[in-house]
């Protein structure tokens, strides 16, 4: 089900449209990758960072960044699922998110095509919402 705020700007579409629910899914994703993600899950994610002292200094779990990067990406997935109501348009954030962050954290791209991509994704969704394809949920 679309959002009521999406609906709108679908209605409206052409660029207008696509700029306006591009720039909202922008605005959360600046608040999911910065004020809500804060240290503990940017730490977290990255499994080859030392996040113990996020756990008293206390050994941490081999698979704890596994944790940190989904809740990141649930995260995120919950920004676009709040802006554009479509279930569908936030489970494909969740697995690109995840994906583009765990690259990241490689250090196969950098800081900026790592923002570069997360934004593209907006733009891509917002695109797909003006455009009228089906969303299956």
């Amino acid at each position: 089900m679309i959002s009521e705020f999406a609906a709108t700007h679908i209605e409206i579409g052409g660029m207008a449209g696509v700029m306006t629910l591009f720039f909202a899914m922008a605005i959360g994703h600046v608040l999911g990758d910065y004020p809500l993600q804060g240290s503990f899950l940017a730490t977290g994610k990255n499994r080859h960072l030392d996040s113990s002292t996020f756990f008293g200094g206390n050994e941490v779990s081999p698979i704890s960044w596994v944790h940190c990067l989904t809740a990141h990406s649930l995260i995120q997935a919950g920004m676009v699922w709040i802006v554009t109501g479509s279930g569908a348009l936030a489970l494909a954030e969740f697995i690109v998110h995840w994906i583009i962050d765990f690259v990241r954290c490689e250090k196969w791209i950098g800081f900026s095509m790592d923002q570069a991509l997360h934004l593209s994704c907006k733009l891509i969704y917002a695109l797909i919402l003006v455009s009228g394809i089906p969303m299956p949920f």
